[in-house]
């Protein structure tokens, strides 16, 4: 949009970008997009030297991630297989592992991979990390960051 210069001299100028009442931001600010996720499995991955592995970063898929696994031959023989290999191209760290590959996700524990499973599920079908549970005491419902975030970290 253009706005007219005082003065009457005919020359435009950009009109300032609006400011937001609430925030009090312009509207010519840029939120980050967040692109990696920490988390801490709920086992861990124990490696041959029995160094066990539990906080690690997975970062959003892109669609050459979710198209790559169709083409392997251990997915084509084994659709169950998608899995370890799309959570093996977007976990880019894993405790002190130099690299997190196929044969990592193979010997994970099934409740590490099914962590794992939702986790790159909410994080880019939802665009969260947070999930609702209740306490199996008192019943009472809250939400968790999933991301393993501590109390007082934003």
């Amino acid at each position: 949009m253009l706005r007219a210069r005082g003065g009457g001299t005919g020359l435009a100028e950009p009109a300032a970008p609006a400011t937001d009442p609430v925030t009090g931001r312009d509207g010519a600010e840029r939120v980050a997009l967040r692109t990696e996720f920490d988390f801490e499995l709920p086992r861990g991955f124990v490696d041959a030297e029995g160094v066990t592995h539990r906080h690690g970063t997975m970062r959003l898929a892109t669609a050459r991630d979710e198209l790559l696994p169709l083409y392997d031959a251990r997915v084509q023989e084994n659709a169950a297989f998608t899995t370890v290999v799309l959570l093996s191209r977007v976990i880019t760290s894993l405790g002190t592992l130099a690299r997190v590959d196929s044969n990592v996700i193979e010997n994970m524990f099934a409740s590490d991979v099914a962590f794992l499973q939702d986790f790159y599920r909410r994080i880019n079908a939802e665009g969260h990390t947070r999930a609702a549970v209740s306490c199996p005491q008192c019943q009472h419902r809250f939400t968790i960051d999933l991301a393993g975030g501590r109390l007082g970290e934003s």
